[in-house]
């Protein structure tokens, strides 16, 4: 299947409202909003499903307040978040309610999805309001977060709600007409734009390139990173501008507006979680033996391939497994906590028992807990 008949074939989609295409001088741009209820409306009369994920808090409480500015400090910015927040989701309101489509606001925060079951909690919520026929608006809940604020951004949140609500389709709307040939030059014509990508690279990245908006926190490069996040979802992405007339239904007819970035081979759900959600709590140094098997036979780690242990954890905790370089190549959940590892480690797995007194299995990282970040492997 190309990658256009995916996202036609989608039932259910992400859609992406980046600050660049909501937030204006005088605030949100309630036109914008209109014509995004419009298609949102189409869509569910296909019978697909729709989740929103929205920026704009920020820059609405910013001219609420009154200010110039998005906020020079993180109280700020903070403060600008709770006042926008309200403005932002009535406006989604009313839109859709004439289309008789009630929106329910989802708050979140990377750390709070990080959590296993905080993140199952949200996938829970999510489904629900979906069953019930309502469309979530999701944003980050900038009000409570910090390192967000300064780091984070909502593409790769987006691209975590594909995980999370099982999406086939994630739409990221832009202020461009999607990935250029080449970075754009002050004075220049336009490069042409970039119809597919296969796999996001070097190249791609390399094409990325430009810089972050007034309102927004992330450039095209952030939008790369949550294409290829959705991509081990199994989803597609399209990059497209969200000024274009119909852009969203166009997108999720297959036609060719944007960049569309094909999906990839898919992760189960925890296994995506593990990889580009999940906060890891220590590390574990393999040696070349192990990392072989983890990689060519999707194996197992046992405890004689761990060399080093650093961190302080406990039984189920995520952990970072790398190579003698430091270069980070698996995820996954341990059976036994730091304390314990450290005392087995480069040992017999049959030995478990006499050294701790207990055992939780011979695996230190059950393959069906453990994620590789590489391109080969079982995944």
């Amino acid at each position: 299947m190309s990658s256009r008949d995916h996202a036609r074939s989608a039932r259910c989609i992400v859609i992406k409202v980046g600050s660049a295409i909501l937030a204006g001088a005088s605030g949100v741009r309630g036109r914008v909003v209109s014509e995004i209820a419009a298609q949102v409306a189409t869509l569910r009369e296909q019978g697909r499903r729709v989740v929103i994920v929205s920026s704009g808090a920020i820059a609405a409480g910013s001219r609420e307040l009154g200010w110039d500015h998005t906020g020079r400090t993180i109280p700020e910015k903070q403060a600008a978040a709770a006042v926008g927040q309200i403005g932002l989701c009535e406006i989604y309101r009313r839109r859709f309610a004439r289309y008789g489509y009630p929106v329910g606001q989802v708050l979140v925060t990377h750390m709070g999805l990080a959590e296993r079951e905080r993140f199952l909690n949200a996938r829970h919520t999510l489904t629900e309001l979906l069953d019930l026929g309502v469309v979530p608006i999701v944003n980050e809940n900038d009000t409570v977060a910090t390192e967000e604020i300064r780091f984070g951004d909502n593409d790769n949140l987006s691209a975590a709600v594909v995980n999370l609500v099982g999406a086939q389709l994630l739409v990221i709307l832009t202020d461009v007409d999607g990935l250029y040939e080449h970075p754009p030059e002050a004075g220049a014509p336009k490069p042409p734009v970039v119809a597919e990508v296969l796999q996001v690279d070097e190249q791609t990245r390399r094409r990325a390139g430009g810089s972050n908006g007034e309102f927004g926190r992330g450039g095209m490069i952030t939008k790369l990173e949550a294409a290829e996040r959705a991509a081990r979802s199994g989803a597609a992405t399209v990059l497209c501008n969200g000024r274009r007339k119909d852009a969203i239904l166009r997108a999720a007819a297959g036609e060719c507006i944007g960049t569309i970035i094909a999906p990839g081979t898919k992760l189960q759900s925890k296994k995506h979680w593990l990889a580009f959600t999940a906060r890891t709590c220590g590390r574990l140094e393999l040696d070349d033996g192990a990392i072989r098997a983890l990689r060519e036979g999707g194996r197992s780690l046992l405890p004689a391939g761990v060399r080093t242990v650093s961190g302080n954890f406990g039984i189920g905790d995520p952990v970072s497994c790398a190579d003698a370089g430091g270069t980070e190549i698996a995820r996954g959940l341990v059976a036994y906590s730091a304390a314990d590892i450290e005392r087995i480690r480069g040992g017999k797995a049959r030995e478990i028992a006499s050294v701790l007194g207990y055992s939780n299995g011979d695996e230190v990282i059950h393959r069906n807990d453990l994620v590789w970040l590489g391109n080969e492997g079982d995944g």
